[in-house]
């Protein structure tokens, strides 16, 4: 079974869709920056569905159909982002959940399992790092969203453009099993089709308000934490994978072979859901 719907979370409105039973333990997908729901693969959800857990994707505040600001101007920090993670699960009656972040949203899921731990009921971080991050982060050229046939940056306004910008994007933070162009600007188009403001989308979350760091308290965290990891991930390279698990007692640390700085593509999926079904079968640490 699989419904969307919008939620009141926080004084907002969030997009939510679930894929599964409601009586499955929860699963909550947490996207990372300036990205929609979309990007986690219908497939992939299915697939996470099938093996017995209740799957909950959701449209951060400013993506997709969820409550855009003013670009240049949110009114939040990643405090509030990592709260609407804890209020859509409120929103659907979910005490705890298997949480798995990638990019800003493992940082997310990193405040959430500190700040509010009996939430949690396993960790799995994805192509992230510890927040803030450990190292240099590393920008790959053209990385302000220029398109690969026109030599000037995106203008998100234009819906071809700015088609052509997330393709691009994509293909640049990418490996050799990123999707193919044409299931790119499929993907690209849905995106750009469900946001109510992409300039926004592409803005708010970058330049948001950040809240007190949580660094110096992962060495806390009690849930059972997966990291997966590219080992051709050009934005946190390997060694913010190292430093991220050497922070967090217990974890585990997957690479995930010719996989770049995305979102777990096909070729791999079988190897991630296995992962993440495993962890979330793990016991939770004693306190």
């Amino acid at each position: 079974m699989v419904t969307e719907t919008m939620m009141p979370v926080n004084g907002i409105e969030l997009c939510v869709e679930t894929f599964g039973e409601p009586g499955d333990p929860a699963l909550l997908l947490i996207a990372g920056a300036a990205s929609s729901m979309d990007w986690w693969d219908d497939e992939f959800c299915r697939r996470l569905a099938a093996g017995g857990r209740f799957v909950i994707r959701y449209d951060h505040r400013d993506t997709g159909r969820s409550t855009s600001f003013p670009a240049g101007d949110p009114p939040y920090s990643d405090v509030d982002l990592a709260h609407d993670a804890l209020g859509v699960l409120d929103a659907l009656s979910v005490h705890r959940a298997h949480l798995v972040g990638l990019s800003i949203g493992g940082m997310l899921a990193q405040r959430i399992a500190v700040d509010r731990p009996h939430r949690v009921l396993s960790l799995t971080l994805m192509s992230t790092s510890t927040s803030p991050p450990a190292f240099e982060l590393s920008f790959p050229a053209d990385d302000a969203g220029a398109s690969d046939s026109e030599d000037k940056p995106t203008d998100w306004t234009d819906r071809r453009s700015a088609i052509d910008g997330l393709v691009s994007s994509a293909r640049r933070l990418g490996g050799p099993f990123t999707a193919d162009i044409l299931q790119l600007r499929r993907l690209a188009q849905r995106v750009v089709d469900r946001t109510h403001d992409m300039t926004a989308s592409q803005t708010n979350h970058y330049i948001c308000a950040e809240g007190p760091p949580v660094r110096d308290r992962l060495h806390g965290i009690t849930a059972p934490t997966l990291i997966l990891h590219g080992t051709l991930d050009p934005f946190f390279t390997p060694p913010h994978a190292e430093a991220l698990c050497a922070e967090i007692p217990g974890a585990r640390l997957v690479w995930l072979e010719g996989v770049g700085h995305e979102f777990p593509p096909a070729a791999v999926w079988a190897q991630v859901i296995d992962e993440i079904m495993g962890q979330a079968g793990r016991r939770t640490q004693p306190a």
